[in-house]
């Protein structure tokens, strides 16, 4: 028998890397080639490193959505890239599915020591998969049905997460869903009602909603836990993308002096390589979930716990407390989220600043002068939320800087970058944010820009 040819990954992406946008439209997503190529955001990174992403001719690109929070450390940190390293060298026996993975214990023992009122974690491989872990586990220990969640959250895609999320654009067509109830975010009295009905077995909130970067309001969090509790129901945190540093907390529960039932998290915990996700409670929800040895699989997941994500885990805490990374979320957070504070009053098209930490919205609103409203106007009229995209298609081809708008249909920008950025990137975003803002306050130049941009791109089609 003849030797297989040595599989070559470089000579790989060097063959078809050029492809990937064709690639992605003919096997992958129909439609994520033409919405990139449409707003012109289809570039070819090559390579990158910490926030930065750089593209085949060498130009750098400020990341500030950091892979929807996920490069809490940046790209490629080499604290990160050296426990992969390490555990793939160790040759470890993982996942033989009939033994306790010791880095899933010592992970677990770790991340429950950042919430002490808890005492467990069962751990899956993503975000979506610690909030469906969360849902089942209310239920069965409540034993009652009905999960409340709030207006305009998001908590996930598959089918159980998909049943509290808050937006209609993800839920249509995806009926029937599980019969769970939607409350405004921060309202203690609409909470009240839906307890009234005896079959709520929790409420799952984000801190800070993704979707606009919705701060809860002051004690919402502790009012909740206390009024869940009369009831007894079960407090969700959804921390999936506030959490693990984030907010400059390690989580962004914490800031409210709230304690909940239960915890999710994942993104960050990643270290931007191996996908995690953690779902912590206390002990009495686990054990009765667990009740006994013929329920040890009742709930499972095949590469819940595998060596590679538990190690980058363990190396992501490990940078963190080493590099102070969560006091430094907190200190540029609270840098950039002041002096993007401080030009609210300088352009009447920016109507408020908020977040906390490194999440931090950007709001834009209808502006009070003639000369203004009209070409705000135009855009409202063909899709609200349109100004806060050519802000962001500005950002990125004038200034090489990568964000999002928050939502659809949202006059939001929200900023997730790495958390440890510094004040070089708070100069470069706040430098290329304020030409932006003042070329848009010159009239209705950067409209015609993006509406030009794209009718070049689908002519270019």
């Amino acid at each position: 028998m003849g030797t297989a040819e040595q599989f070559d990954l470089r000579a790989l992406i060097d063959q078809q890397g050029a492809q990937r946008y064709q690639l992605q439209s003919k096997y992958v997503n129909p439609q994520l080639q033409r919405m990139l190529h449409a707003i012109g955001f289809d570039k070819i990174y090559t390579h990158a490193e910490g926030p930065y992403l750089y593209d085949q001719d060498g130009a750098d690109y400020l990341d500030m959505l950091a892979g929807f929070g996920v490069f809490s450390l940046g790209r490629h940190h080499p604290a990160i890239r050296q426990a992969l390293h390490d555990v793939l060298d160790l040759g470890l026996a993982d996942l033989t599915q009939f033994d306790a993975p010791p880095l899933a214990g010592i992970l677990a023992q770790r991340l429950l020591a950042k919430v002490p009122h808890l005492d467990r974690v069962y751990f899956g491989n993503s975000g979506t998969e610690a909030v469906e872990t969360a849902l089942k586990f209310a239920r069965f220990a409540t034993g009652k049905p009905r999960i409340l969640y709030c207006r305009h959250a998001f908590h996930g895609l598959t089918t159980g997460s998909l049943s509290v999320n808050g937006e209609a654009d993800f839920r249509r067509g995806f009926d029937p869903l599980l019969p769970d109830s939607g409350i405004p975010f921060g309202n203690l009295a609409a909470l009240q009602r839906e307890l009234r009905r005896g079959d709520v077995a929790g409420l799952i909130v984000e801190p800070i909603q993704g979707k606009g970067v919705a701060v809860a309001p002051p004690g919402f969090l502790a009012g909740a836990a206390e009024l869940l509790h009369e009831h007894k129901a079960l407090l969700i945190a959804d921390e999936v993308q506030c959490g693990v540093g984030r907010t400059g907390d390690f989580f962004a529960f914490e800031h409210d002096q709230a304690k909940p039932d239960i915890v999710t998290a994942a993104k960050a915990l990643s270290g931007g390589y191996v996908p995690v996700g953690a779902t912590m409670g206390p002990d009495w929800v686990f054990k009765k979930v667990f009740s006994s040895m013929d329920r040890v699989l009742v709930h499972d997941s095949t590469f819940g716990s595998n060596a590679q994500a538990m190690a980058v885990g363990l190396a992501t805490l490990h940078t963190f407390e080493r590099e102070g990374t969560v006091a430094n979320a907190r200190a540029i957070g609270d840098l950039l989220r002041t002096r993007l504070a401080d030009l609210v009053d300088r352009y009447e098209l920016l109507a408020d600043v908020r977040g906390r930490g490194l999440m931090i919205g950007i709001e834009f609103g209808r502006p009070s002068s003639w000369k203004l409203r009209g070409p705000w106007t135009a855009l409202q009229a063909a899709r609200k939320g349109l100004f806060a995209q050519t802000v962001v298609h500005a950002l990125f081809h004038r200034h090489r800087i990568l964000t999002q708008v928050s939502g659809d249909h949202l006059e939001v920008i929200k900023l997730i970058p790495p958390l440890n950025i510094g004040e070089r990137e708070v100069d470069r975003f706040v430098g290329a944010f304020t030409e932006v803002m003042d070329d848009a306050h010159r009239g209705s130049g950067l409209m015609w820009e993006f509406g030009k941009s794209m009718l070049s791109q689908v002519r270019a089609r």
